[in-house]
């Protein structure tokens, strides 16, 4: 067959490419069977590892850019194309970004014949993994239009603001309403916010069921905080003029222009996508505006929780068990312990409990961890029990770990792999992470106590204080929370709340275990309440194993 195109020639195709290029987003090529050459917009080498936009030895060279898993593919259809076995190429593959990451191209090929004989293929290579310009469920433009307008706009940044938008749980309204529902939700959203603009202001669609609009102009974030209320205002009318089939709010997070001045698209973006978050975690339907200080928090949390789970991965490197003495109120000699976690890094230095223990929680890293503190704490009572044979060990348990883990059988084995008496055993956990007397935690306290092992319920006094909690678990000991020890020092009123306290306590055949005592004053006051125990920094500072050992075993 003969092509229209056979009286073109490659040399002057390569100059149509390079005339073309500056008016089109895709890659033109060009790729001369005949001498084994192929060109190409000079814009694919700003983008991708081509050694040039012009090269012989196409097949070879094209293996230094392809993504090394789809090279066979591509190598086997080039060789059908110069065999002249097809001549259509259309096929969808990767190439490595200059960035050195694997990008998503469709690349479409024509090849030019005469008489049969295949001159050159010529086509066009576009991204299919590329963001949109524009967005045609929502009728508005999309991210890379966004970055192109935000660019233009920069010598204005310092008035203004930028506003992101985002609905509320949508999610919700694609299960219960369907897709195509949750795409006209999409639509009449655009359209309220679209309404509600002010002069000179762009409105564009951020990602998924978020919007942004970028003001440019002399306005603050009061008005801002106007113009998203306006928002809400319009949305409710259009919920109300929808009969309520779907009912839904939106949440807004305001960035003050000057706020990202200097900064590049990119990190506007993060801000932008942040200060939506705060606004969703502080509730939902309402609006936050940036601020350095939490998003600096937020960047801490982000960094402890890599370096946490880095130190999980690293056979736990920075984690350490102390062990805090608990003194006998008959004796006032110590007759176990409480085991604590500690964590050090080097690049936050050393961390409290209070900001990486909940982390750990909401990460689930908590699982793997206390596994390795319950084993550091069994095998200290087990190296201190070869001098005191009825040392006590308390070990802190997670409520994550009870309901994500086999937590019951993770300690009766180090029970038994450790040779401890399991009466030796306290296994604590806190009143505050019982919110509901769930089943699993009735199977653990009674697996536990079949088998020996004492309970605590620490904590008590700060968390719901529902006193059913004693009657449906039967703790042996009730830990008296420091904030409460403080309280009934400096008032009578708290003192004797905790007096009675005490006494109905101790009339379930229950022990009691002070905690915080730190001086003189609070130890003889505590006194009055005949407590079983104390624990404090009067007695004691938590310190490692051996340090332990020193002040109160040896």
């Amino acid at each position: 067959m003969t092509s229209k195109f056979t009286g073109l020639t490659v040399a002057q195709i390569c100059k149509a490419i390079d005339t073309l290029t500056p008016c089109m987003d895709d890659f033109v090529y060009v790729y001369d069977l005949v001498n084994d050459f192929y060109y190409i917009s000079k814009l694919a080498v700003e983008r991708f590892c081509l050694p040039s936009n012009q090269f012989h030895n196409v097949i070879e060279n094209h293996a230094k850019f392809v993504y090394p898993a789809d090279i066979p593919m591509l190598q086997q259809d080039l060789e059908d194309l110069v065999a002249g076995r097809k001549v259509f190429h259309d096929l969808l593959y990767r190439w490595v970004s200059v960035n050195n990451d694997p990008i998503w191209i469709n690349c479409r090929g024509f090849v030019v014949r005469h008489e049969n004989t295949p001159l050159y293929m010529l086509g066009c290579i576009n991204e299919i993994g590329a963001r949109q310009k524009a967005d045609n469920v929502s009728g508005l433009l999309g991210v890379t239009s966004l970055q192109a307008y935000f660019s233009t706009g920069r010598e204005k940044l310092p008035n203004g603001y930028l506003l992101r938008l985002g609905i509320d749980d949508f999610k919700e309204i694609n299960e219960k309403l369907g897709i195509d529902y949750g795409d006209l939700i999409l639509k009449r959203t655009a359209e309220c916010i679209t309404a509600c603009l002010l002069p000179d202001q762009k409105l564009f669609r951020a990602v998924a069921d978020e919007y942004l609009i970028i003001n440019f102009s002399e306005r603050s974030t009061a008005d801002a905080i106007e113009q998203y209320k306006h928002i809400r205002q319009t949305i409710d009318t259009f919920i109300k003029e929808n009969n309520y089939e779907a009912i839904y709010t939106i949440s807004g997070g305001i960035l003050k222009n000057g706020q990202v001045n200097g900064c590049s698209f990119s990190d506007a973006m993060k801000f932008s996508e942040f200060s939506l978050n705060e606004a969703k975690r502080h509730g939902k339907n309402c609006c936050y505006i940036f601020c350095r200080e939490d998003y600096e928090k937020f960047l801490r949390k982000r960094t402890l929780s890599q370096l946490l789970r880095r130190a999980v991965t690293h056979n736990f490197k920075g984690f350490e068990a102390y062990l805090q003495p608990l003194v006998n109120t008959d004796t006032n000699t110590v007759y176990g312990a409480e085991s604590l976690m500690r964590f050090h890094t080097d690049k936050l230095g050393t961390v409290s409990p209070s900001e990486f223990i909940p982390l750990l929680e909401e990460t689930g890293l908590i699982i793997p961890v206390g596994k390795w503190m319950l084993n550091e704490a069994m095998k200290f009572c087990h190296e201190i029990q070869k001098t005191i044979p009825d040392f006590k060990i308390s070990i802190n348990i997670s409520y994550v770990q009870v309901i994500k883990s086999n937590i019951i059988m993770e300690i009766l084995n180090a029970v038994k792999y450790y040779h401890i008496p399991p009466s030796t055993i306290i296994i604590e956990l806190t009143e505050s992470g019982l919110v509901d007397l769930d089943s699993r935690v009735i199977k653990l306290w009674s697996r536990l106590k079949e088998n020996g092992i004492c309970l605590a319920l620490d904590d008590f006094g700060t968390g719901y204080s529902n006193f059913h909690y004693l009657n449906e678990l039967k703790p042996d000991i009730i830990k008296i929370d420091r904030t409460f020890t403080i309280k009934a020092v400096s008032n009578d009123y708290e003192f004797k709340l905790l007096s009675l306290m005490s006494n109905m306590v101790h009339s379930m055949d229950l022990r009691i275990c002070v905690e915080g005592v730190e001086n003189t004053n609070e130890l003889s006051r505590m006194k009055e309440l005949l407590p079983d125990y104390y624990q404090g920094y009067y007695f004691g500072k938590p310190c490692p194993f051996n340090e332990f050992q020193e002040k109160f075993v040896s």
